[in-house]
Formats: C-alpha cells, sequence, structure tokens
C-alpha cells in the first residue's frame, strides 16, 4: 500500500512537472493590435443657400383669351430676366424683373402683342437644391393699340444643376382691363422654361 501511494505520488509530481514545462513552452507572445482609424464622415450638405443675384434666358409659350372671345390668340416667347434672392433658412423672399419677346396675333391680326414686362416679388421655400416659390406682380403688355399695364400671379420651382447653375419653370396668370380702350379684359397664360447664373 506505502509502495502504490509512493508511485503515485511520484507520478502526480512528475506530470505536474511535466505540465508546467510544456505550458511554458506553449506561451505566445501577446500582441496588442493598432486601432484602425475611422475617418468622421463628411457632412452631406442638405440644403443650399440661395441668397445671391442671378439672371439668366427663358423660353415659353403665351396663350391670351379676351372676354369677348374677339381677341384671343398665342405664340411662343422668350426673354431675360435678373433678380435677387434672400434666404433666410428655410424661407426666401426675392425680387425679379423679366422681358419676354413676342408676336401674337389677336383677333386675327385686330391687334398684337410685341412684348411683356414684368416686376415680381417672390416668396418661396427651401428645400435644398429645389426652391418653390409664388411670384406676384406688375406686367406691361406692348400691343399695337398702346401700352397696357395689368397684374399676373403664378407659381415656379428652379433646382440647382450646381451653385451657379440652376434651371426652373414658371407659370404666371396675367390680367389685363379694357385693353386699347375696346373694353375687353385679356386673361394672358405663360408657361416658361428657365436657365439661370447665379453670383
Amino acid at each position: 500500500m506505502k509502495r502504490t501511494t509512493k508511485i503515485a505520488s511520484i507520478a502526480l509530481i512528475a506530470s505536474g512537472a511535466l505540465a508546467g514545462v510544456a505550458t511554458a513552452g506553449s506561451l505566445q507572445d501577446t500582441t496588442v493590435e493598432a486601432p484602425v482609424y475611422t475617418p468622421a464622415p463628411t457632412p452631406v450638405a442638405t440644403g443650399g443657400d440661395w441668397t445671391g443675384f442671378y439672371g439668366g434666358l427663358q423660353v415659353g409659350q403665351t396663350d391670351i383669351e379676351s372676354d369677348s372671345g374677339a381677341l384671343d390668340g398665342d405664340d411662343a416667347s422668350y426673354g431675360v430676366h435678373a433678380g435677387y434672392d434672400y434666404d433666410f433658412g428655410t424661407f426666401v423672399l426675392g425680387g425679379e424683373l423679366d422681358y419676354d419677346k413676342t408676336d401674337i396675333e389677336l383677333g386675327g391680326g385686330a391687334a398684337n402683342v410685341d412684348s411683356v414686362a414684368r416686376a415680381k416679388l417672390k416668396a418661396g421655400y427651401d428645400f435644398g437644391n429645389t426652391l418653390v416659390y409664388a411670384t406676384a406682380g406688375a406686367a406691361q403688355a406692348d400691343t399695337s393699340v398702346g401700352d397696357e399695364s395689368g397684374s399676373f400671379a403664378g407659381l415656379g420651382v428652379t433646382y440647382k444643376v450646381t451653385e451657379q447653375y440652376t434651371v426652373g419653370g414658371e407659370v404666371l396668370q396675367h390680367k389685363f382691363d379694357d385693353v386699347g380702350g375696346t373694353g375687353d379684359d385679356l386673361d394672358a397664360t405663360t408657361i416658361s422654361l428657365r436657365g439661370s447664373m447665379r453670383f
């Protein structure tokens, strides 16, 4: 019994020593990896600043209807515009002058409309690269029976292709009373495509 206990003790001590040697030989150096640097995401511009001057060209169609139907007519129009916008953050106010050249025969040649000039006030919402606005103001039509003053109102949208170049569209409804002393009132609708440079 003593002999068995002695052999078991020796075996236990030997196995412990061997285990210690094996463990010592299998230790690996601990390597600390350098943290991977991830740059902070660059903020993406979600809005545009519409403050500043702009100018450009427009082309469109003008359709004129009279109360009596005797002075109706339509034709293409083209022109220039220039203005200034101020961006308050989400709300944009502005003013603009524009001029359209056209050659509309009214009533089969009874009268002609040669051009329309406008002074506009604009108020719109800044959706970032898109500006949606309402506009209203005074208009003056140059006709073969004299210059006629009137009013207009409408809606427009402008999109920034780049910070300097925009494209857009506009629909305006005009009202001219008693054209050329005929007693006829004219309603003119213009639809135009616009391109502008911003400064």
